[in-house]
């Protein structure tokens, strides 16, 4: 009878009185703080990128259907070049053909391969903006894989030190151990916190990013288009917006 009051006065005493989840965090141990300190860091990093990338990706794609809209309409390459200048869409596919048709003025009449050297540099161009807007994903794919992976570690060490605390306090009471198993399973949820939406964010601008690698390519096939247009006015004779002539 003594012994088992005195396991429950130490029980009464070891038990925090604090079990919020903030509580839990401060009477952690030293290992499962920086977990949780970590995965919150994951956490704030993955609401960053989707509001920043949200906002760079609206606008892109609604400037990249404004020069879609332009090339496809566009009778000649210097027209279009012109009009997306005087406008809000992107420049860089028309001043690249337009730089490439400059540089070869005087091989015009072998359209082949002035359309095959547009065409290397439509590619490189498509290439180098597929790069660019994936810049900040590689981030939540990373959280995503490995933030479970982060909580449970934590879980794992909490649990050690909770059946280190078993071996000395010499009792199996579970007022003793509850706590530092909650504060290990709290480790755990903030990782499924951080990696849930980390892989559902990612997901969404996975999906966002081929739309807008789609309308690069539509763009790019659209101003080869007006490249073999003006050719083909060249070597009729007709009128060529070639260069700016």
């Amino acid at each position: 009878m003594l012994f088992s009051s005195s396991a429950a006065a130490q029980a009464q005493a070891t038990l925090p009185h604090d079990l919020s989840p903030w509580g839990m965090f401060q009477q952690a141990d030293w290992v499962v703080k920086a977990v949780m300190i970590g995965l919150a860091l994951a956490s704030i990093a993955t609401w960053t990128v989707l509001v920043a990338k949200t906002r760079e990706l609206r606008f892109l794609l609604r400037r990249q259907f404004q020069t879609l809209a332009v090339v496809s309409s566009a009778r000649s390459l210097q027209a279009a070049h012109a009009q997306l200048e005087g406008g809000e869409g992107n420049t860089e596919l028309t001043r690249a053909a337009a730089d490439e048709l400059h540089l070869s003025t005087d091989t015009l009449a072998d359209a082949d391969g002035v359309k095959e050297r547009v065409a290397s540099s439509l590619e490189r161009l498509e290439a180098a903006s597929g790069r660019k807007i994936t810049r900040g994903t590689s981030i939540l794919a990373t959280i995503g894989a490995t933030a479970p992976f982060v909580g449970l570690f934590g879980t794992v060490w909490g649990i050690m030190n909770s059946f280190i605390g078993i071996s000395k306090t010499q009792t199996t009471n579970l007022a003793v151990v509850a706590p530092g198993i909650a504060e290990a399973l709290l480790a755990t949820a903030l990782g499924l916190v951080a990696a849930i939406p980390a892989v559902v964010i990612y997901n969404h601008f996975a999906r966002r990013i081929a739309a807008y690698k789609a309308l690069v390519g539509d763009t790019s096939a659209a101003v080869l288009r007006l490249v073999s247009r003006d050719l083909s006015r060249h070597a009729t004779g007709g009128q060529s917006a070639l260069s700016g002539d």
